[in-house]
């Protein structure tokens, strides 16, 4: 009989812990969240939309809500969602073992709410508006334990460089403005044009890390490497 070589192990595979199970519902679809989410160190199983529910409906403006109000209510409606569709999957007498996290984000300039563009003629005005000016980041995060809500919300300023109208059309004819607050992503390809933010940066990509954090402490769920 032939001995074989024993297979060889990657540094990297000895390093990784063995994945825990998770510790919270994250009810976002959004991939940055749950990126912001694994910074803490807190595994999260998704607590998605049901076939039947309309997400962005949740996402409506009130005529004449302050933009403080609106972006609160939003998450405080999308919590509300989320307990009532872990009912409809777990049933009503199951025990909701993991707290829940909803987040959501808004761009604010001056009084005026810029939500997500309904096409690229909408991101291509707000990126004109946003052009060469200070606006604000608002982003709310909430976390029901079960029995209990606990809600933040943070606010931050950024300051976008005036922008070529070649530069707009780009960015838009790249499609990363679809879904995002304000039709930008801080993250993005965008990044080289913000000047300035005064805040937190997890935020305005759409998780606020240090309030979501303190939420999540007084919600009982460890955060970090855990042994």
């Amino acid at each position: 009989m032939t001995n074989l070589p024993a297979p060889a192990v990657s540094p990297s595979a000895t390093i990784h812990p063995t994945p825990r199970p998770a510790q919270v519902w994250l009810a976002s679809q959004s991939p940055r969240r749950l990126q912001l989410m694994d910074q803490l160190g807190v595994p999260c199983a998704l607590l998605l939309p049901l076939p039947d529910e309309d997400p962005e409906a949740l996402e409506t403006l009130r005529p004449g809500e302050p933009a403080q109000a609106y972006v609160q209510r939003v998450t405080r409606a999308k919590v509300h969602a989320a307990r009532q569709r872990h009912e409809r999957l777990h049933g009503p007498h199951g025990p909701m073992s993991l707290p829940i996290v909803c987040a959501d984000t808004t761009v604010v300039l001056g009084q005026r709410v810029l939500g997500k563009p309904q096409n690229a003629r909408d991101a291509h005005g707000m990126l004109q508006l946003l052009s060469g000016r200070t606006h604000r980041v608002m982003t709310a995060v909430a976390v029901h334990d079960g029995r209990r809500l606990r809600s933040a919300l943070s606010i931050s300023r950024v300051r976008m460089a005036p922008l070529p109208r070649a530069v707009i059309g780009a960015y838009v004819a790249s499609g990363e403005p679809m879904g995002k607050a304000g039709a930008y992503a801080i993250q993005g390809i965008l990044a080289g044009w913000i000047s300035h933010i005064e805040g937190s940066h997890s935020a305005i990509m759409g998780l606020p890390l240090f309030e979501t954090a303190q939420l999540l402490r007084a919600s009982g769920v460890a955060l970090g490497p855990q042994p």
